[in-house]
């Protein structure tokens, strides 16, 4: 039976190029998503084989998105092409549920290999991730566990992308009011007393991307 992968990313012409690659390799692509919502609806209506996930996608990032895929699908893997190879990066994405981690510009080369090693059971990183993740292991460089909610998380990345509350409540189905809270809330957490501050956590943690 052909391994059947849902494509997520907002870029249409890459979601093209990694069907076209995929296809030639006997897979079959059952979907695409635009973003970390549709995605998640999309997986769990079709129920894929692997989830082929961008990062930096908009109003729900690929990381918080890997954590509900996590929950809602888990026999589903979760494989990350990325251009970042930092060392916080990375481990967000091994803390977030992805066990394929590849680097964009080796993704020709590597994305059928990771996919076909990740539903084997194995975990697939890029030659270039994987000296990162050494890297972080031999200075035992780690992030501190993430104090935020799923809910909050999803806040945050939408304020760091410059949205409104109006803006985020409508996109969310929140009260304006509940969304307020949630900012009042977050800004009494410790070094987030600001937007700024904010924006700067949402980057450290790999919610949105400078």
């Amino acid at each position: 039976m052909a391994i059947r992968i849902l494509l997520a990313d907002d870029r249409v012409m890459l979601r093209q190029r990694l069907r076209t690659l995929l296809e030639q390799a006997g897979m079959v692509v059952i979907g695409e998503a635009s973003d970390g919502q549709e995605a998640l609806q999309v997986a769990d209506a079709q129920q894929p084989d692997v989830v082929v996930l961008d990062i930096g996608m908009p109003h729900l990032n690929g990381l918080e998105t890997a954590r509900r895929l996590r929950q809602a699908v888990p026999q589903t893997k979760v494989v990350l092409p990325t251009m970042h190879t930092d060392d916080p990066y990375v481990l967000e994405a091994m803390h977030a549920g992805a066990v394929g981690y590849v680097f964009k510009t080796q993704a020709a080369v590597d994305i059928v290999q990771a996919i076909r090693d990740v539903l084997q059971g194995a975990i697939y990183l890029s030659p270039r991730v994987s000296r990162a993740v050494v890297q972080a292991y031999l200075t035992r460089a780690d992030l501190s566990p993430d104090p935020l909610t799923s809910r909050e998380r999803e806040i945050v990345q939408r304020i760091a992308e410059g949205q409104t509350t109006q803006k985020i409540a409508w996109h969310l189905g929140l009260s304006v009011k509940t969304v307020e809270s949630h900012r009042i809330h977050l800004m009494r957490k410790p070094d987030m007393h600001d937007t700024a501050t904010l924006v700067r956590y949402a980057i450290r943690r790999g919610l949105t991307f400078p």
